[in-house]
């Protein structure tokens, strides 16, 4: 499944990701009676720091990526939470490694990792990768010792060569073992390769895809909140 997935796959992380809506992530949420509303200063930031999976690229709307359904989800439960969608689209993990800097201005009470795929795609050595990811983590809990960290797992297509793609895939739990991490073995699972679940270029996951996509995620982050 997951070679099958990855033959897909190759372009994925490159160019974005979804289209379209899904009844299921749209919606009033749970009525919030006035002695339970949340003040501002009690509310929590998660950020998603990650490439254009985060980003949403090619949604109708940002709140349609996981990240928003996630948002969704925790607005159902009247959790004291704020989604933050820092995506980009084409990022680096040497490049994640610049920007984060500037986002950390903000506190940040749980960060959720998901970059390194387009360094795989392009081929860049896994221990470069693995150097700029643990920066990343390395500066977010310099400033906020106390902050939950998540980790998404993520793979190479099988065009990469077997030995890099076992490399690759073996800095993501190293990464997580090391510190302390939450980890989603695998973002995409049940996605990649799922014409389905994917806009009409076989690439880019709809809004279903990115259901799932929550759904992965969801099942490592709730237990944090």
């Amino acid at each position: 499944m997951v070679i099958r997935a990855f033959a897909v796959f190759g372009l994925f992380i490159a160019l974005g990701c979804g289209n379209s809506s899904r009844t299921g992530v749209e919606g009033q949420s749970a009525e919030v009676q006035p002695d339970t509303l949340i003040t501002p200063s009690e509310t929590k930031n998660i950020l998603f720091f990650g490439n254009s999976l985060t980003a949403g690229m090619g949604l109708e709307s940002q709140m349609l990526a996981f990240p928003g359904i996630i948002q969704h989800w925790i607005d159902s439960l009247e959790l004291p939470y704020r989604v933050i969608n820092a995506g980009l689209s084409g990022e680096t993990s040497a490049a994640g490694n610049e920007r984060i800097d500037w986002l950390l201005n903000e506190k940040i009470d749980i960060f959720v990792l998901e970059l390194g795929a387009n360094d795989g795609l392009r081929g860049i050595p896994t221990e470069e990768t693995q150097k700029n990811l643990q920066h990343i983590v390395d500066k977010v809990t310099a400033k906020y010792p106390d902050c939950k960290l998540v980790l998404t797992g993520m793979m190479v297509p099988p065009s990469m060569g077997g030995d890099y793609g076992k490399a690759f895939t073996t800095i993501f739990p190293t990464l997580a073992k090391k510190n302390n991490m939450a980890y989603v073995p695998f973002l995409l699972e049940g996605v990649a390769g799922e014409s389905k679940l994917n806009q009409s270029d076989g690439i880019h996951p709809t809004a279903e895809g990115h259901q799932i996509l929550a759904e992965n995620v969801w099942k490592v982050l709730k237990p944090l909140l």
